[in-house]
């Protein structure tokens, strides 16, 4: 398999901004959220509760990166490989730069303004997040979770979290009864989730590719193989050229249409592409429709003096 000089770039220009994604996920934490003695959700909120039981004498990194193994290696056959990988990198950067950090700064960044640093922690980690997310990284977290508990549920990636993430954070309340800290971290919860998700995509929620190839075969395969994501095949006629012509369509998250996008390049950078952002995405592998229905009650049509009645 030859690898052009075009996808090294690529690669690495992914890590390093995955690199400094985390970074700004752990400045965040270490400078403005610590300091505070605020918990905030995911496997940092539950490090960070160890770390202020040990009236701070154990590294928060260590607590933090041992819980992401345990969760990834009860994962593994679960989430797959390439998950599991992925997952590595970003805990392992992600848990190094918090440990180097958090002793710099034992008070907080900005005196005797609590509220300001939470939210611009908040808002730094958001955007470090989104980073990571639009390279193909991950911090690794409850998103383990979330994505073991939707492989086998009806429960949504994003809600699964979000229910950790509450879970969490209200559980510091019953350990250090500080009311002030808990709304804090509810606060960073609310801003966090906002952060990221401008940062990812404008708010997208999901990304429809109608992509026209007559290497459509090998686009198929390779998203489906590396994308992980399914395709559809639509048979059709271009009018201007009277030909029969084959269209995949192909629905993923907007963090992974970078990935598609780069598949498709890769392979036909001549192909046609149409590329449609979708606020919301529902059934298999992707959020559950969430609306209230009224009950059926079918009719029958009277043939004789063909009014309906029930």
């Amino acid at each position: 398999m030859n690898i052009s000089l075009r996808d090294i770039f690529n690669q690495s220009k992914d890590y390093i901004m995955i690199v400094f994604g985390l970074f700004l996920c752990a400045f965040s934490f270490a400078a403005f959220i610590i300091p505070e003695n605020v918990v905030t959700g995911g496997v940092t909120g539950i490090a960070t509760i160890i770390f202020y039981l040990s009236d701070r004498t154990i590294n928060i990194a260590i607590p933090n990166y041992a819980i992401n193994v345990v969760l990834l290696v009860a994962a593994y056959r679960i989430v797959g490989k390439q998950f599991v990988i992925r997952t590595v990198f970003g805990a392992t950067v992600f848990s190094i730069f918090l440990g180097i950090l958090t002793p710099f700064f034992t008070h907080p960044f900005v005196e005797q303004q609590s509220f300001m640093n939470i939210i611009i922690g908040a808002v730094l980690c958001g955007v470090g997040l989104g980073i990571t997310f639009s390279h193909g990284g991950s911090s690794g977290g409850t998103d383990v979770i979330a994505a073991m508990v939707n492989k086998y549920s009806n429960v949504s990636f994003g809600r699964m979290m979000l229910y950790c993430d509450l879970l969490i954070i209200t559980s510091s309340y019953f350990l250090f009864h500080n009311v002030d800290s808990t709304l804090f971290g509810y606060v960073f919860l609310v801003i966090n989730s906002v952060a990221a998700d401008m940062a990812i995509n404008k708010r997208v929620q999901g990304v429809q590719f109608l992509i026209f190839s007559e290497k459509w075969l090998d686009i198929a395969n390779a998203i489906n193989n590396d994308a992980k994501r399914g395709c559809t095949l639509i048979h059709g006629t271009g009018w201007y050229s009277k030909r029969d012509v084959k269209m995949l369509l192909v629905v993923c998250r907007k963090y992974e249409s970078i990935t598609v996008q780069r598949i498709i390049k890769r392979i036909d950078p001549n192909a046609f592409i149409s590329m449609v952002p979708t606020n919301s995405v529902f059934g298999q592998g992707f959020d559950e429709m969430k609306v209230r229905l009224h009950k059926y009650e079918p009719k029958m049509r009277d043939e004789n003096t063909d009014v309906q009645t029930k």
